[in-house]
């Protein structure tokens, strides 16, 4: 849990100094950087979600996790969370029209990489927070452009991922057991995708309800089991 603390105030410090420079950054040169942003979150999706080999499992777990998702209305619910969280704790004369955005954007990417996965997979089952400290580096440098570009919604964004991997964390010592190498890549793939719909969302070519698709990500702790048994039957 101490490496994901750590990530998480990294987030919040790296967010607060993103906003402090905002004011001092032209908006032409903010675009750019979120266009630039946008391209790199893009490459790291598409490099994640081709490690996979089994093409139709992923398939089957995006359409699952988009069913699961929709139904619960999981991208409503962080949006409604965005709005109390600018209401509650941001002045109204400090108060942007990207809070949201900033705070939703920056929940999703910090929390469906692969990092994120493995390393709280490695935290809890080896007590390793090697990927998690380097993840945290990462994330640090994606809240200060964030930040610029979008706001101070990212800073709590660092919240959402001391929940997330935390729970992750405790997670993994239970299910070790049952998790191997295949589910990991797949649980990868499932998120490598689901990062290219956040830079479709950061490029405003379309609005892509993401978060209604992170069910999908633990799917594969289901399918990958249930498919090997199916194999073996024929």
């Amino acid at each position: 849990m101490l490496a994901t603390v750590v990530n998480c105030i990294v987030i919040i410090i790296c967010g607060l100094l993103g906003t402090f420079f905002k004011k001092y950054i032209n908006e032409k040169y903010t675009a750019a950087i979120l266009t630039g942003l946008a391209i790199v979150v893009f490459t790291i999706g598409m490099s994640y979600a081709l490690k996979t080999t089994d093409t139709i499992g992923v398939i089957i777990c995006i359409i699952l996790g988009i069913l699961i998702g929709e139904f619960c209305k999981i991208e409503d619910r962080l949006e409604k969370l965005g709005e109390i969280l600018k209401k509650k704790l941001i002045p109204p004369s400090h108060q942007s029209s990207t809070f949201v955005q900033s705070f939703v954007t920056g929940s999703l990417l910090f929390c469906i990489g692969s990092m994120a996965i493995v390393g709280s997979m490695e935290a809890g089952i080896n007590g390793d927070p090697t990927i998690i400290f380097s993840k945290s580096i990462i994330d640090g440098i994606a809240a200060i452009s964030f930040a610029i570009t979008l706001g101070v919604g990212v800073v709590f964004a660092g919240f959402s991922v001391l929940i997330y991997q935390g729970a992750l964390t405790i997670l993994a010592v239970q299910v070790a057991p049952y998790l191997s190498t295949s589910i990991v890549t797949q649980m990868s793939a499932v998120g490598g995708i689901l990062m290219i719909g956040i830079a479709i969302n950061m490029l405003d070519l379309k609005k892509i309800s993401v978060g209604n698709m992170l069910p999908a990500i633990f799917l594969p702790l289901l399918y990958h089991p249930i498919s090997t048994w199916l194999i073996s039957l024929f």
